[in-house]
């Protein structure tokens, strides 16, 4: 693993992949939304080059992985840990809200997937954060569920479409994971839930080990009652 974008490595799965990656001796470019944080974040040794978004500009999350390609002189592999929580039954949530959930759990997530195509070559691979809410949606979650699903859905297709060009894509459906995803949510209170696994032993087992698989069937992680922190 040469060369890798991880994009929402301000959050707490995208950080923890980029350090790992980063002691791996992989070259790392940054693309998060807060810019202090992602700063801090860039100064690992060598300072990793880094790129601020908005997951409501499409075209700019598009642009991410052509920005990384110059930034490091190729691109071989990309992590998209980008997501936001969201809680209530269908009638409580209201339009901006769902619309929001929509956007960046699954919208900015297809667009940075979209721009990465391109520039991606043979042997190169996609790690994407669903969620273990697309295998076991709970009440209370359904705009969530629905963002994540439809996610999970169109890299399904696009996995079977890249299949015969030697460009992997890997949907990873991290479970429950501790580390405060739900006390961030833009809408509604989250149910009590249990203590949620260790997420640097879930992010090196499910989202960067299957990265330097063999090409074979997506991954996805046991279920578990939520996605994954992401940001």
């Amino acid at each position: 693993m040469n060369a890798v974008l991880v994009v929402g490595a301000t959050g707490t799965v995208g950080g923890l992949a980029a350090r790992a990656l980063h002691r791996q001796g992989a070259s790392v470019a940054l693309a998060g939304r807060n810019a202090e944080r992602l700063a801090d974040r860039s100064r690992l040794p060598g300072d990793c080059p880094r790129r601020v978004f908005d997951a409501y500009d499409l075209d700019g999350c598009a642009a991410l992985a052509p920005w990384a390609v110059r930034s490091l002189g190729r691109l071989d592999r990309v992590v998209v840990a980008v997501g936001v929580a969201g809680f209530g039954r269908a009638e409580s949530v209201d339009e901006a809200a769902a619309e929001h959930l929509m956007t960046v759990n699954a919208l900015a997530p297809m667009a940075v997937v979209r721009g990465a195509l391109p520039v991606l070559e043979a042997g190169g691979a996609i790690g994407v954060v669903t969620g273990s809410v697309v295998d076991a949606p709970p009440q209370g979650m359904a705009d969530y569920a629905a963002a994540k699903t439809a996610l999970a859905t169109w890299l399904g297709v696009v996995g079977r479409e890249q299949r015969a060009r030697g460009v992997r894509i890997v949907d990873v459906r991290l479970p429950h994971l501790e580390g405060g995803f739900t006390a961030r949510a833009v809408t509604g209170e989250p149910p009590r839930l249990p203590p949620g696994a260790d997420p640097a032993a879930e992010v090196e087992r499910h989202l960067l080990a299957p990265l330097t698989d063999a090409p074979g069937r997506p991954h996805r992680a046991s279920p578990g009652l939520l996605g994954a922190p992401q940001a």
